[in-house]
């Protein structure tokens, strides 16, 4: 490192008759080191920590916990195939994420929420896995779901008078199972920290848990969250639905489709 000197002077500017004149003053010297900036920009360029924008968008690449919107949406996973490629085409990964919470809204019970499930449902039971119906609201019509291929006694069912604390309990101990492949609960109003131990125990046991409900919440820690309604102007007729995707990990844009449902009712 070479040293090199520098001067500190004044510089006084004054008139006389008219004239300009400038008086130069030296008041002092100082020696500073002469710093080569070419190599100090090389070696900053050449640091293989890199720079703090590098650092910071590794840390969030590296937790599969966190999104940006700015990701191309289903970049990353694949999704579980729901059945209906209208819906497929606007899911993140073109499917059913394949564990994790989903939450889907409707204004009332038998809006067509459930054959929404029956492809994902059909797939669960022929992988040999059963499935869990927590509170369902309305008799369930076992002949309609023999025909559209599920196998009934692979479905467990929690009564709807079962209290609050025991059905989310069952939820969370099926999700722990492995040979749970898949959650079903009608469940309203519950608070943003229940659902948050839900959407966890569901990654963490690696199981699918949709959780059908009237009311939408400002907040939701779900992996999906959807709405559906009948997609005729008097919202009656729902051998067609209309289904808003608002809330999708990957996804930022609100999105919806239109399509068909199974014509037949799977309620009593």
């Amino acid at each position: 490192m070479r040293l090199k000197k520098h001067w500190i002077y004044t510089v006084y500017k004054y008139s006389i008759n008219g004239v300009d004149l400038k008086m130069t003053i030296l008041r002092d010297s100082v020696t500073q080191p002469e710093v080569n900036t070419d190599k100090a920009f090389s070696n900053i360029t050449c640091n293989s920590r890199g720079t703090p924008r590098t650092r910071v968008n590794q840390m969030l690449h590296s937790n599969p916990n966190l999104w940006r919107g700015c990701d191309m949406a289903g970049q990353g996973f694949h999704g579980i195939g729901t059945g209906y490629h209208e819906l497929d085409d606007i899911l993140p990964g073109r499917g059913w994420p394949s564990s994790g919470l989903v939450e889907v809204i409707a204004r009332h019970s038998g809006m067509g929420e459930l054959q929404l499930l029956i492809p994902l449902m059909r797939s669960v039971i022929k992988q040999g896995k059963w499935i869990l119906w927590v509170a369902p609201p309305y008799l369930l019509n076992a002949p309609a779901l023999t025909q559209a291929g599920i196998d009934i006694d692979q479905i467990l069912i929690v009564k709807q008078d079962t209290p609050c604390k025991d059905a989310l309990w069952s939820m969370e101990k099926a999700m722990q199972t492995e040979t749970c492949g898949l959650v079903l609960a009608w469940q309203n109003w519950l608070p943003g920290k229940v659902l948050r131990r839900l959407q966890l125990a569901a990654e963490v046991g690696d199981t699918l848990a949709v959780l059908f409900k009237h009311n939408d919440s400002k907040y939701s820690p779900s992996s999906l969250r959807l709405q559906i309604k009948g997609s005729a102007t008097d919202n009656r007729d729902f051998s067609r639905a209309e289904v808003t995707v608002i809330k999708a990990r990957g996804n930022f844009r609100p999105l919806s489709a239109q399509f068909s449902l199974y014509p037949k009712t799977l309620s009593a």
